[in-house]
């Protein structure tokens, strides 16, 4: 699913009032810096990933989820569906053509550091546009602590204690949170986040626990 042209034309205008998107990456790789990074998918996508912010090979390839930690989830994803290995890097961008995927601002940040309250909160009713009206699924995979809370930056003072409190729970790789989110124009739905932790080598942690929280998301969500 592409863009509607009208939703396109307004992330470049956020983009162009935006500071902190990495001038030098999308440079050298040639790409344009006001173009946002969005996989989508179909609309009857069954699941969505939701993530922090795109790296440098989303910024090559103009996919998310793609670089390091995307293959970890692409891998996981692959393993679970066809019960082996992913064999390559095209395998990877086919893997996810039936799913949506999605991050809380759809640009490249400078020192690939999250992006401030300010700039999420920018983006924020147009990613909550995407996807009320652009999806039709519920379940939402989220991954690291950003992407999750990101769904509260519109809520009450108490839905954002309800989510907090959440991510500090034992179980919150396997249990689910409900969440109704409301678009400018007037439309709302109901979805269900499906916390894990950030795929990142970085994240000591739980790097290593991930490909198994994962598998066990998917057979929740997807079956066998």
């Amino acid at each position: 699913m592409r863009l509607a042209a009208s939703q396109r034309r307004a992330f470049r205008e956020l983009a162009s009032h935006t500071e902190g998107i990495d001038q030098a990456v999308y440079q050298a790789l040639g790409k344009d810096p006001l173009e946002p990074i969005i996989g989508l998918g179909p609309a009857d996508a069954p699941l969505a990933f939701f993530g922090r912010d795109p790296g440098r090979e989303e910024v090559r390839y103009a996919e998310p989820f793609i670089g390091s930690g995307g293959q970890l989830v692409r891998r996981g994803l692959y393993r679970h569906l066809y019960g082996a290995d992913m064999p390559d890097f095209e395998a990877s961008r086919s893997v996810g053509d039936g799913y949506f995927w999605i991050n809380t601002v759809p640009y490249k940040p400078v020192g690939n550091r999250a992006w401030s309250m300010a700039v999420k909160r920018r983006f924020h009713p147009l990613m909550r546009q995407l996807l009320i009206d652009n999806w039709h699924g519920r379940d939402i995979v989220t991954l690291g602590r950003e992407a999750f809370l990101w769904f509260g930056l519109d809520q009450p003072r108490v839905e954002r204690q309800r989510l907090e409190g959440f991510w500090q729970r034992d179980d919150r790789f396997s249990a689910h949170c409900d969440i109704e989110l409301a678009s400018e124009q007037g439309s709302s739905r109901q979805f269900r986040l499906h916390p894990l932790p950030h795929p990142s080598p970085l994240n000591v942690i739980w790097f290593k626990r991930f490909p198994a929280l994962l598998e066990a998301r998917l057979q929740q969500l997807l079956g066998r």
